[in-house]
């Protein structure tokens, strides 16, 4: 699909051409009045929306017309009147946003914007998979590849992976993949003993610990914890927990979606937060008053970050990098989302 223009204009922009593409990604254009104004004019003259995950870097969130998790901002998309979506995160969820709205250019600022997580499983290695298990369902977090997606029977989101293995019949074996953090929550809760978890996890919230967040609950007693699901810390939190060195109603284990709902109904002066550091500045805008504090300050994601100022401005500038998905991949994998809706509310996202 080519991109639609509202008029026949000039998307030449002498700020764009001071574009550099290094080892980083994309350099040479930083944030600044001049940036914002020229990224305003550009997404006007392509007639189109962009979208920003939390963990974008924040001038970016804050250039967005919408902020939010994967999940929410598919769904913006799919229903901006714009024929043109800008996705500023990784490359799956530019994916999920064209899986839902075929008719749309999607565009991604930087397409080498991948994901740890994502990338733990392939299409090959699902088929597999399922191979040796051929009566399982298959559970598939949002958090994967459009070509996992189409071979998966119910997606799910961190926020409602619980209730859509909860929805399967108790006697047939669940596949559930890529998380295996989430996945262990997830058995924990259910306390289901036929769920296979795939040994897949998110390199940056695996690296959260369960010794960084003693340490830092110990040095800030009265704080309260927002844990994200994916992180190799989780466990941990629910030990402290029951250990009583936590109280139980200050651990709250929450998709990013879920922090910030949360955020604004928090009594506790002091937060501790366990998930990627570019959610710190949704939570501290949503509750100025409240110290948020990062469990881990050097969790951030380099492919989030990969989605620079300077990215941003080309993709609109020169329709860059638009994101395919065929066909019968992606009816396949619509399928798998639309399930997800029907076998539970799907929450927040991840």
């Amino acid at each position: 699909m080519t991109t639609t223009l509202t008029q026949p204009v000039r998307l030449e922009s002498e700020l764009a051409a001071r574009i550099v593409d290094g080892p980083g990604g994309y350099t040479g254009v930083e944030a600044g009045p001049e940036w914002a104004a020229e990224v305003r004019r550009l997404a006007k003259l392509r007639n189109a929306t962009i979208l920003a995950h939390n963990y974008q870097l924040p001038a970016i969130q804050d250039i967005a017309d919408h902020v939010g998790d994967s999940l929410a901002l598919a769904r913006a998309a799919a229903a901006a009147p714009e024929q043109t979506i800008v996705f500023c995160g990784v490359h799956f969820m530019a994916e999920s946003a064209k899986i839902l709205s075929p008719e749309k250019t999607v565009l991604i600022p930087d397409e080498r914007a991948g994901c740890s997580l994502a990338d733990s499983i392939t299409g090959a290695d699902l088929r597999e998979w399922k191979a040796e298990h051929p009566d399982a369902v298959v559970v598939s977090y949002v958090n994967t590849t459009a070509e996992v997606k189409a071979l998966t029977d119910i997606c799910c989101t961190s926020s409602n992976a619980v209730d859509v293995v909860e929805s399967i019949d108790p006697d047939r074996e669940v596949l559930f993949l890529p998380d295996q953090f989430l996945g262990a929550h997830v058995k924990r809760v259910t306390g289901r003993d036929n769920i296979h978890i795939w040994a897949g996890e998110c390199h940056v919230h695996a690296g959260i610990n369960g010794d960084e967040l003693t340490a830092q609950v110990e040095a800030s007693p009265d704080a309260e914890l927002f844990v994200h699901p994916e992180c190799g810390c989780a466990t941990s939190a629910l030990y402290l927990a029951g250990e009583g060195t936590v109280p139980e109603e200050r651990v709250k284990i929450l998709s990013t979606g879920g922090m910030l709902d949360q955020a604004s109904q928090t009594a506790a002066k002091k937060v501790l937060v366990a998930t990627e550091v570019g959610m710190l500045y949704q939570l501290r805008k949503a509750a100025p008053e409240v110290d948020f504090q990062p469990v881990n300050d050097r969790a951030a994601c380099p492919y989030m970050k990969m989605i620079t100022p300077a990215a941003l401005l080309r993709s609109l500038a020169a329709g860059a990098d638009e994101v395919h998905v065929d066909e019968q991949t992606a009816d396949a994998a619509r399928r798998s989302v639309e399930r997800m809706i029907e076998h539970g509310n799907p929450g927040s996202g991840e």
